[in-house]
């Protein structure tokens, strides 16, 4: 631990680009640490109710908004001016679904034996850095290895890196053999990398999410079905057995965790609702009866379509780097993504913004809202998937998702209308965190 440490420090302060080593405190905003004007043009402050504000100051003092006042002020009061007259400014944005300390690469069996925890916590400070500087300010960390994810989110929340708040899950409880599970190498290397968050049984499982919760899990992720990038050819059906999924949702509960389920089989998804899992990542093949499930228990999906599309397209082409187990899965549902979403819209499922960051690159995320418009959201309903509805999914609808006096002020800017052209929020040229500016530009 104390050569990991002093190895995160050395690094930090060697390789974190200038941005994010000016802005660590929201003293650094004014000469005098006082209040922030923030001067906006136009600004979708509560995505909820669509209403676009024009002419306003938004009043930041602490790291909060105090206050929304009509007109440009600021002019000869003490604090600090920020000019976002000509810009369009909503609140930072949300990904519920994403893997800080990984990135999906023809290297990536290889890095499995190769790289250590703390490897994975430097790989892990670099992609949170680029998932801020492209406007979202609150993460899901769905999935790495404990120490790393854990000690990544608790070095942010210190303000030691610059990088997004994380709610983490860390390792995944998943069955032995299945998606989560170490696949695809020698016996006695599998033992090594498996995971004490792998189980079989229902007091195992139990055990696992209690272990979880005891090593600082904020939510537990668990996969109850097969996997597209586990190198095994084991479908992509249920894993668990009823009675494990309605343990390992009865116990996080009881601990006062949500569930969240990586879910391709309608077989799984299904069973997992009826256990009062409370979201879905993927959810590939839902059916109908999912639909209703969904619908009746305000259960959340999370699509991921960038997954999606992305392991279609590694597949199908002539660079492929996945295993035959791997391309055979990624082939079967890549390409059925979007018309699931779209399926799932029109059914009146609560959608939140997901990526699954770490298959398609770091720092690409706002590429999942043209997805969701092409599976039938308009623009604004794209936008609320990962503002608030995305803070009402992960229970942080009063510290995000808004920009409104009392919250904390998470806010960036774009050029153009969102709201017309969905794809402007791929190109954020302002990201404030917390009261710190990131990006200006």
């Amino acid at each position: 631990m104390r050569t990991f440490l002093m190895a995160l420090g050395l690094y930090l302060l060697s390789a974190l680009p200038g941005a994010a080593q000016q802005a660590t405190t929201p003293a650094d905003l004014s000469p005098d640490g006082g209040t922030t004007f923030v001067q906006v043009g136009r600004v979708l402050a509560d995505p909820g109710t669509g209403r676009i504000l024009t002419d306003k100051t938004l009043v930041i003092t602490d790291g909060r908004v105090v206050e929304i006042r009509d007109g440009f002020v600021g002019e000869g009061q003490p604090g600090h001016i920020i000019d976002l007259r000509d810009a369009f400014v909503l609140p930072g944005l949300i990904d519920s679904h994403v893997h800080l300390t990984s990135q999906q690469s023809p290297t990536g069996r290889l890095d499995a034996v190769t790289l250590s925890t703390s490897d994975r916590a430097m790989i892990g400070v670099r992609h949170a850095r680029l998932t801020l500087m492209a406007g979202f300010t609150t993460v899901a960390d769905l999935g790495g290895p404990n120490e790393a994810v854990f000690a990544l989110r608790d070095a942010i929340r210190r303000g030691d890196v610059a990088g997004p708040r994380i709610i983490a899950a860390g390792s995944s409880v998943s069955v032995h053999g299945g998606h989560g599970d170490a696949n695809g190498y020698r016996d006695d290397v599998l033992h090594v990398l498996s995971s004490p968050s792998i189980c079989s049984g229902p007091d195992d499982c139990m055990r696992a999410v209690r272990e979880q919760v005891r090593s600082g899990a904020d939510i537990i992720k668990i996969t109850a079905t097969g996997g597209v990038l586990s190198n095994t050819a084991a479908g992509l059906g249920q894993q668990f057995t009823d009675e494990e999924l309605a343990a390992i949702v009865e116990v996080a509960h009881r601990m006062g965790r949500q569930v969240t389920a990586h879910a391709h089989g309608a077989d799984g998804i299904n069973a997992f609702l009826r256990a009062g899992g409370d979201s879905i990542e993927h959810g590939t093949w839902l059916d109908d009866e999912s639909i209703r499930l969904m619908r009746d228990s305000g259960a959340w999906l999370v699509p991921t379509l960038m997954a999606g599309d992305y392991v279609a397209r590694i597949a199908s082409g002539p660079d492929n780097f996945f295993t035959p187990a791997q391309t055979e899965k990624a082939l079967q549902a890549g390409p059925l993504m979007l018309d699931m979403a779209g399926r799932a819209h029109r059914g009146g499922v609560r959608i939140a913004f997901g990526t699954d960051s770490g298959v398609s690159a770091h720092g690409d995320n706002a590429q999942e809202f043209a997805l969701l418009v092409r599976a039938g959201l308009t623009p604004l309903e794209a936008i609320q998937t990962a503002t608030v509805n995305a803070a009402e999914h992960l229970g942080i609808a009063d510290q995000a998702g808004r920009i409104a006096p009392g919250m904390p002020a998470d806010l960036i800017a774009v050029r153009g209308d969102p709201l017309a052209d969905v794809t402007v929020l791929e190109h954020v040229t302002f990201v404030m965190k917390g009261g710190v500016v990131y990006r200006s530009e």
